[in-house]
Order: structure tokens, then sequence, then C-alpha cells
């Protein structure tokens, strides 16, 4: 049974890297606009499906794991910011505030799908116009929702995170932990990387 991760996020590869697993990394291709009306759960639980099933038709009985990260705040969701310009205004919207992360989340395997979404909280520091540009200045959050990474240099922004801290790098693992569960693999499965 082969593991194969359907994303082609850097860091969800780092995540199942750290914890040992064996896995291959296959990019989903699907359409990810927004619905009419859809809620940010039911968008990154519906896009987390779609990536899973989309590439489980080429892998039937292989275990395939999806995940669809947002960043929401007040009612807005912040995708990937298109310039410097857009990476700045949503900074300021989040410094010195909470906003909520969330990660939709789907497994499936030989037909078999099961999804949910993981919710965390992060709270962002006071920050200067000054700090925030010295952050844009360093690129890192150029491809990320919300125009930061709380793994990297962008941890200087924030003051408190509520909730998995994995869940804002974008594979909340707890949940994976539970999900596998479901499908009948235990904790000895999950730290020896899927090698037994």
């Amino acid at each position: 049974m082969r593991v194969i991760l359907a994303s082609g996020s850097p860091r969800r590869s780092e995540i199942l890297r750290e914890l040992g697993f064996d896995f291959e990394i296959h990019k989903p291709e699907i359409d990810e606009t927004r619905l009419a009306n859809e809620s940010p759960e039911n968008l990154c639980l519906r896009l987390s499906r779609l990536k899973a099933q989309s590439v489980a038709r080429d892998f039937a009985n292989e275990l395939v794991i999806a995940a669809d990260t947002i960043v929401v705040i007040d009612c807005e969701i912040l995708g990937k910011p298109k310039d410097k310009s857009d990476a700045l205004r949503m900074l300021r919207k989040l410094q010195g505030r909470e906003h909520e992360v969330m990660t939709g989340l789907s497994i499936c395997e030989s037909g078999k799908i099961i999804s949910c979404v993981e919710h965390s909280f992060v709270k962002f520091r006071d920050l200067s116009d000054s700090e925030m540009r010295a952050y844009i200045s360093t690129n890192e959050g150029d491809d990320k929702a919300g125009a930061y990474a709380v793994q990297g240099k962008g941890a200087f922004l924030i003051e408190q995170v509520r909730g998995d801290f994995h869940n804002v790098v974008g594979l909340p693992i707890f949940r994976l932990g539970k999900m596998l569960e479901k499908f009948g693999y235990d904790f000895a499965f999950c730290v020896t990387g899927g090698n037994l």
C-alpha cells in the first residue's frame, strides 16, 4: 500500500517527511473557484474532497491524503497575495487581531472517503508598517494564504496560536491520525511512516 499526497504544497510534504512517511506526490487538477454563497468551511472541505477524488482515480487502492487550507478574518477569505501591495493589505488587516485558519482534510482509499475541517486561531501582535514591509520584503509570504508563513520568519508576527499549530502550516497532524484510525491504521502505522 502506497501513501499518495494529493498536493503540490512543500509545507505539507515537509510535515509528512518529518513524520517519517514514505509517500509520493501527485498534484490534483481541480477548479478551486468558490461557489456562490459557499461558506469558508464548506469551501475548504469541498476542495479537499475534490483533490482526493481527483488523484484517487489513478490510485484507487492506495491511501490518498488531500488538504485545503484557508485564512479567514471578518468573513473574508485571504488567499495568496497578488502582489506586494495586496500582501500589505492582508497583514494590515491581520495585525493586532485574531483570525481563523481552516483546513479541509480528506483521506480516500478503495472508494471510501472521509473528510473533516480542522480549526485553529492565530493572533498577530501589533505591527508597524515598517515591520510589515520588512517581512514582505523577505518574499516568504508570496505564495501563502494570508501572506505569511507561521513556520518561518512569520513566527515573529505571531503572538499566539490556539489549536493545532500544524493546521496553520497546512496539515493537521492530530486530525490526520484520528482519520487514519477510521481506515484501520493505528498509531504504530503513523509513527513508522506507513511502513508496517
